[in-house]
């Protein structure tokens, strides 16, 4: 069985960092076919897609909004993806959650059905 589980989330001021953590248990990250993401979402809003990692090519996606204030990265050893967010701003606030894909291509990589596995989601909140 597959499970994800978040973490690092919290209240954090206006200009601030967090790092995230997703933690993998019933597979492995490392897998060719594999692509980890990161999404958020906020209340009232659809899941929206930050940053993902695909293990064939080893390249690195990212939206636009958060592009050169998050950093996604891995550990094989620990089985774990991080997202490392700078600079963060209250629109920032939001569930964030870890999903993994084995069938991710560079069309689909940003969109949230192309996930099977979902994290339960941790909160950022970013005060003004």
């Amino acid at each position: 069985q597959v499970q994800l589980v978040e973490s690092g989330g919290g209240l954090v001021q206006a200009g601030g960092s967090l790092r995230l953590s997703c933690l993998a248990s019933g597979r492995t990250f490392s897998t060719y076919s594999t692509t980890v993401g990161w999404f958020r979402q906020a209340p009232g809003e659809e899941r929206k897609f930050l940053a993902a990692f695909r293990r064939a090519g080893g390249r690195t996606f990212y939206a636009d909004s958060v592009k050169g204030r998050f950093t996604i990265s891995r550990d094989n050893a620990e089985n774990a993806v991080y997202l490392q967010m700078n600079t963060l701003k209250p629109e920032d606030t939001a569930v964030y959650y870890c999903a993994v894909s084995d069938t991710a291509i560079t069309s689909t990589i940003r969109t949230p059905a192309a996930y099977t596995y979902w994290g339960q989601g941790t909160q950022v909140t970013v005060s003004s």
